[in-house]
């Protein structure tokens, strides 16, 4: 099994500008995920939201945001809406409500119908999803991603990266893994070179116990890239987690050479000290 210290290290090793894949599934079978279904599975509603958010905002605060929500009353509307909930995700980001945040700029996000906005105000939600507890609030977060991850890529159909989000996304949150699954398939196979997708899919393949495949996809991308990190340290997952610790340390050693990232490299040794 993998050790707290391994998955540590491999959230770590993804953090490169996206959301750290937190999976259960494979390339092959879905076994299905944490999110509430059938009857329980019911998105919170973000007006219920907003007045909770606004009760724990200081009483001075408050003017402010019924001015902004107000804020349209004649000439450009659309410009004017812009720019209230631009200035509402900026008020909320400051007051650390995070989602209530996201949600501004998500709707500023649509009206300008940037590619480039949308993407962010996804990743908003996607960043606040890890210290979300409360399901029916992920459940929102997660529609409210989707919904803008789906209007970025059908403004940017090419952007691999968009889709990359969306299937992992799908896969953690929803109902549909095999969906999320068709989607980063269809992605790597497209571009075997796409580095992002093989290593997602092989973090898929070891989170639901397939350590020979996530073996086989990285020995592809070796082939392709030779010594590259990130695939050195997932094959090291995938062996000791298959009880080859021997195999594990010296992949990981390897790995350990090119890592240049001080903290990043102390946490390997430590992992390597685990398993020894």
């Amino acid at each position: 099994m993998l050790i707290g210290l391994g998955v540590a290290a491999v959230i770590a090793l993804f953090a490169f500008g996206r959301i750290s894949p937190k999976v259960h599934d494979h390339d092959h079978a879905a076994t299905g995920m944490a999110m509430p279904q059938g009857n329980a599975a019911t998105a919170a509603d973000f007006k219920d939201l907003l007045q909770k958010a606004k009760e724990r905002v200081p009483a001075e605060r408050l003017g402010e945001i019924s001015r902004l929500e107000n804020a349209v009353v004649r000439g450009d509307v659309q410009t004017q809406q812009i720019n209230a909930y631009r200035q509402l995700y900026l008020l909320w980001d400051g007051l650390n409500e995070a989602p209530i945040a996201a949600h501004y700029a998500g709707e500023a996000a649509k009206l300008e119908n940037s590619g480039k906005n949308l993407t962010f105000a996804a990743n908003l939600f996607l960043e606040h999803l890890s210290h979300t507890q409360d399901p029916a609030v992920k459940l929102w977060e997660v529609s409210s991603a989707l919904e803008l991850l789906d209007r970025a890529i059908a403004l940017e159909p090419g952007n691999d990266t968009l889709k990359l989000r969306k299937g992992a996304l799908i896969v953690d949150y929803t109902g549909e893994p095999m969906k999320g699954i068709g989607i980063l398939r269809e992605v790597a196979e497209k571009n075997p070179d796409f580095l992002d997708a093989q290593l997602t899919l092989a973090n898929f393949s070891i989170k639901s116990g397939q350590f020979d495949k996530a073996i086989e996809r990285m020995d592809k991308v070796l082939e392709r890239t030779p010594n590259e990190p990130k695939a050195l340290f997932l094959q090291a997952v995938a062996y000791q987690s298959k009880g080859e610790n021997e195999k594990a340390v010296d992949l990981l050693r390897q790995c350990r050479k090119m890592i240049k990232d001080p903290a990043l490299a102390a946490e390997i040794d430590e992992y390597i000290k685990s398993i020894k």
